[in-house]
């Protein structure tokens, strides 16, 4: 079935918003800043971890803006997330 035309328009007008978000050091691997699209309010965040644009789990820190001018952000998502 194809979308009807009020569906596609919809979809066009949505905003992406990106949030920064911590990831844990786990084994050899250090804890980087990562990116984490939004689809709601960071209002509406829970503090449970969310998946980043690099596709790895991070907890979003709403207080941190994106990109954040820190050295240890993640180099995937840097580049996907402008």
């Amino acid at each position: 079935m194809a979308p009807r035309a009020a569906d596609v328009f919809r979809m066009m007008l949505q905003t992406t918003v990106f949030a920064a978000a911590r990831s844990r050091a786990h084994g050899p691997t250090a804890a980087l800043w990562h990116a984490v699209e939004l689809h709601r309010p960071t209002a509406e965040l829970d503090g449970a971890c969310e998946l980043t644009v690099c596709g790895s789990l991070a907890r979003v820190t709403p207080e941190q803006a994106w990109p954040l001018p820190a050295a240890d952000v993640c180099p995937v998502c840097a580049v996907l997330a402008p």
